[in-house]
């Protein structure tokens, strides 16, 4: 099936993703198309591609992009993780899915993954044309997953931030910190599932850099997407992992409450467990009904 390498203009430069064409098999009509993007340092080629191609398979064009300052989209500094940005990102992204030949505007599906489903929340929120919203393991709580990181580690990411904003301000070279680490390792996730369940979701021979500018750390306690979700006025899927050491479940649970057409699928596994495996499996036939009874491709 078809894939296709595209960019489009977002604020200051470019992002770059992959097109998927529906599947021939669903060809009356115009098609719903599923607007993807990952989390926290991550890139479409961490298992974004095992979900488009069952979406696509099902019927659904899909637009999976790399925010800028990551993999092949445009930016420098590399590697700078900001929120407003992103979100810039998100809404241009959402604006290019619409003028794609063959597209139903008025059936896009934003659908985000861990830091990127709590993107996903607050553009759903903010663009009333979304047809549909999926968001799995999503960030939703600054203050509550900083608090499952070590007092320790806190302590040190932020003097690390700190350094890092003076940088920006002398205009230096940014002062990075790892996405991901070891127990006990000054790094934005080092549960001890964190590092295991990266690699398992980086395809061998992918390279991704495993570090971010560090001012990001002084933006994640003070971010709150969750709080969105009351405002999400389309059909939305919270897939909740019970167990997740990066996003924790309970605020989730709340926020997900307040969504006025929330739906709500809760897993046993953890954060990183529902990209591969029989977890995979299970979480995209969910996604794949939800989908089938609020965004059906044409028959």
């Amino acid at each position: 099936m078809a894939r296709t390498d595209v960019t489009f203009p977002a604020g200051d430069g470019t992002c770059a993703a992959w097109l998927y064409q529906a599947s021939s098999a669903h060809s009356a009509g115009k098609q719903p198309i599923i607007v993807m993007a990952h989390g926290l340092g991550g890139v479409r080629e961490m298992r974004l591609d095992a979900f488009a191609e069952r979406f696509q398979a099902a019927g659904y064009a899909c637009l999976v992009f790399d925010y800028r300052h990551f993999g092949a989209s445009s930016g420098e500094p590399r590697q700078l993780l900001d929120i407003g940005r992103q979100l810039e990102d998100w809404t241009a992204a959402v604006a290019h899915a619409r003028t794609i030949d063959g597209i139903d505007s008025a059936r896009v599906v934003v659908w985000g993954t861990s830091f990127g489903g709590g993107h996903a929340i607050i553009t759903a929120a903010r663009d009333h044309r979304i047809a549909a919203a999926i968001v799995q393991c999503p960030f939703t709580d600054g203050l509550a997953s900083t608090r499952a990181i070590p007092a320790l580690t806190t302590a040190k990411l932020t003097a690390l931030a700190v350094r890092d904003h003076v940088a920006a301000l002398r205009g230096a070279d940014p002062v990075r910190v790892a996405t991901y680490g070891p127990p006990g390792s000054t790094a934005l996730m080092s549960a001890p599932d964190a590092e295991p369940g990266i690699r398992a979701i980086t395809p061998a021979g992918v390279q991704v850099p495993s570090e971010v500018a560090a001012r990001f750390a002084l933006q994640i306690v003070r971010h709150f997407p969750g709080r969105y979700a009351r405002k999400v006025q389309c059909p939305i899927l919270f897939v909740i992992c019970e167990s997740d050491t990066v996003a924790p479940a309970g605020p989730t649970r709340k926020y997900a409450a307040q969504a006025p057409r929330g739906e709500v699928t809760l897993t046993a596994a953890g954060h990183f467990d529902i990209y591969v495996g029989d977890d995979f499996e299970r979480n995209v036939a969910d996604q794949l009904a939800f989908l089938a009874r609020h965004v059906p491709v044409p028959s």
